[in-house]
């Protein structure tokens, strides 16, 4: 198996914790009757450490689709090499880290993590030039 799927795969792991963790913050936050209605209410939003794992599950859904695009794309076209997977590599390593740093609310550190995630991830893409 190649480091691009090993990592695609850790990626997918994370994208669940994000998941569970921001349902598990909402629900402390909101309650179990929240939880189990249909949630058709208009509600504030989260606050504080709730609201911090929702924004971050979403940042995670913005970037996972592309990382497992070019992951998949630089395996089946033959082009994974050491670059791709260090990438790779990067990107899940950032973005394991990216979470408990928005968790926590470390406002400019977040922010040079996602980009040092965002550059593994144009690092996995360019295999494909």
């Amino acid at each position: 198996m190649t480091t691009e799927i090993q990592m695609l795969a850790w990626a997918v792991a994370l994208g669940l914790a994000h998941i569970l963790l921001a349902a598990g913050a909402a629900t402390a936050q909101r309650g179990l009757r929240w939880n189990a209605g249909n949630r058709e209410a208009a509600l504030p939003p989260l606050a504080g450490m709730a609201g911090r794992l929702e924004r971050a599950q979403r940042n995670f859904l913005e970037t996972f689709p592309l990382f497992a695009a070019v992951a998949l794309a630089v395996v089946v076209a033959g082009r994974a090499d050491a670059h791709t997977a260090l990438g790779a590599q990067i990107y899940f390593w950032a973005r394991l880290a990216y979470l408990p740093i928005y968790a926590i609310g470390i406002p400019y550190l977040r922010s040079l993590v996602w980009a040092i995630s965002a550059w593994g991830l144009i690092q996995v893409g360019c295999g494909l030039f």
